[in-house]
């Protein structure tokens, strides 16, 4: 028989199978003898007591052989097949494309950058030279901008779709099983790329294509219908259906429809700064020890406040990481996170940013629905001046920041392009400045130790959803004028990670069949 427990245990008996398997005999009274195999379900962390905890989810096979299971995706040969445009090859691009093939359509992806080994290239110019490719950096190119910056995988959206479908697709194509049992998965920027590079074979092998370095620069409408694309080197592609899957940081595409005249809207996001500390303080808040014992990973933190009706929260927090360059043009600053899979760097960071609302965009109303942009790009652009016209970031510590004074040594962060001491005042506009400095005084008072001038603030974190949703009919999910328009992810306002936007990928290739 196959008995499921759900059992609490120390970090080191959740690491060592043999002491699992004792403390399982002991408490449930099962023989050991009896019990042939473990099976760990799903796996959690509860820190709240100083003694730690690892919560399990257990099948047992008592008595009864473990057979492993294994079911592939089935996929069809669609060369052949009726064809649909993609554009964009970021999760909900590439999720798109398995799912028209599996319902036996032939995906077309269209992606601006180049493929995933590919922008190392452009990465590291932008962190070393400072040099933006506008068309391959940590946003643009093949697996979006989830594939350099971090491979997290919690969602908050299990409402939206099959999130358990999404992750058994990763781990067909090289992912660890482990990201279906821990509560917070995570694949790390180092691994990541292999298994976007593995489902890029699978859309080709099974009569998919994908075209890289061919950016959108038309979209062409009859009697508001899609007629046919036109790519940067002239190229028309006749078609009937397209998926927009572009991602939140491609303002030329909001352009574009916005100067066609077709509807976009203003949407609400988040803006704020990124702050760094060092893991070794944050595992002694969370685990509430002097040293983080062997068994534990680098410890994550998540906090939210109210301050002056505004949400002040956590974004993206990345234990054991590294603070990233994200511009996507040239005279622009904009910082990220991302983690390696084992989390082993000697800092973590996190965005902290505060929830804008739409008549916060009033100063530039005249953008219609491109305010909440202008909005970004104001600061983002002010941001490479004060950071000496390169893509140093401006930075503060932590007490001073609250303070309002200019720190008279940054220390060196992780961020290497490198920061540039300045009075973050002059950069953030007031409400948010101030929702900021009070938002800190709060955590610091729940987290103790977090509140210190040895963390740096580097701003902004301005990329943290897209400012712009494309409306569309949430029956057909084409766009609500365009017949054969499908916004998708998180470009079109639809989703918010990974997950999410993988899952809103395949709904709306579900709808284009």
């Amino acid at each position: 028989m196959i008995k499921t427990i759900q059992i609490q245990v120390s970090p080191e008996c959740a690491e060592k199978r043999n002491l699992l398997l004792k403390k399982i005999s002991k408490d449930f009274n099962i023989e050991k003898k009896n019990i042939k195999h473990l099976d760990i379900l799903k796996k959690s962390i509860d820190a709240r007591q100083k003694k730690i905890k690892i919560n399990l989810k257990i099948d047992i096979y008592i008595n009864q052989k473990h057979i492993t299971k294994e079911e592939k995706t089935t996929y069809k040969n669609v060369s052949k097949a009726k064809e649909i445009i993609i554009i964009g090859a970021g999760p909900a691009g590439l999720f798109a494309a398995l799912q028209l093939i599996e319902k036996g359509l032939k995906p077309i992806i269209i992606e601006r950058g180049k493929k995933v080994r590919n922008r190392r290239r452009d990465l590291a110019k932008l962190t070393k030279e400072h040099i933006v490719n506008s068309d391959s950096n940590y946003c643009f190119g093949e697996g979006g901008a989830g594939t350099f910056s971090d491979g997290k995988l919690y969602t908050r959206s299990k409402k939206r779709g099959d999130v358990n479908r999404i992750l058994d697709i990763l781990v067909e194509h090289g992912a660890t099983k482990q990201i279906k049992i821990d509560a917070h998965p995570h694949i790390g920027t180092n691994k990541l790329p292999k298994i976007i590079e593995n489902i890029r074979e699978t859309i080709i092998n099974y009569g998919g294509e994908i075209h890289f370095n061919s950016r959108l620069t038309d979209i062409n409408i009859k009697n508001n219908k899609v007629h046919s694309i036109t790519l940067k080197n002239s190229t028309i592609i006749n078609c009937s259906k397209i998926i927009l899957a572009t991602g939140h940081s491609a303002r030329d595409i909001y352009s574009l429809l916005n100067n066609k005249g077709i509807s976009l809207e203003l949407k609400s996001f988040a803006l704020g700064v990124r702050v760094e500390h060092s893991q070794e303080l944050i595992d002694k808040i969370q685990y509430k020890c002097n040293q983080r014992e062997e068994y534990l990973p680098p410890a994550p933190y998540s906090i939210a406040r109210q301050i002056n009706g505004r949400g002040v929260y956590s974004f993206c927090m990345c234990p054991g990481g590294i603070i990233a360059p994200c511009a996507t043009s040239q005279e622009e600053v904009v910082t990220n996170g991302w983690s390696p899979s084992k989390r082993d760097f000697p800092t973590s960071n996190s965005g902290i940013v505060v929830e804008l609302k739409i008549d916060d965009f009033k100063d530039f109303k005249s953008q219609g629905p491109l305010a909440g942009i202008a909005f970004q790009k104001k600061i983002e652009q002010q941001a490479w001046e004060m950071g000496g016209k390169t893509q140093k970031v401006p930075a503060q510590r932590l007490v001073d920041f609250v303070n309002g004074k200019i720190s008279k040594d940054v220390a060196e962060t992780s961020y290497l392009p490198g920061v540039e001491s300045a009075n973050l005042k002059e950069l953030l506009p007031d409400f948010i400045l101030k929702n900021l400095q009070k938002g800190f005084l709060e955590f610091g008072k729940h987290m103790k130790g977090f509140f210190t001038n040895e963390a740096i603030v580097h701003a902004p974190e301005s990329r943290t959803s897209s400012p712009v949703r494309i409306p569309r009919d949430p029956k057909t999910l084409e766009h609500i004028k365009i017949k054969g328009l499908y916004p998708c992810g998180e470009g079109a306002g639809y989703a918010g990670g990974i997950i999410s936007a993988a899952i809103d990928g395949q709904k709306c290739a579900q709808m284009c069949s």
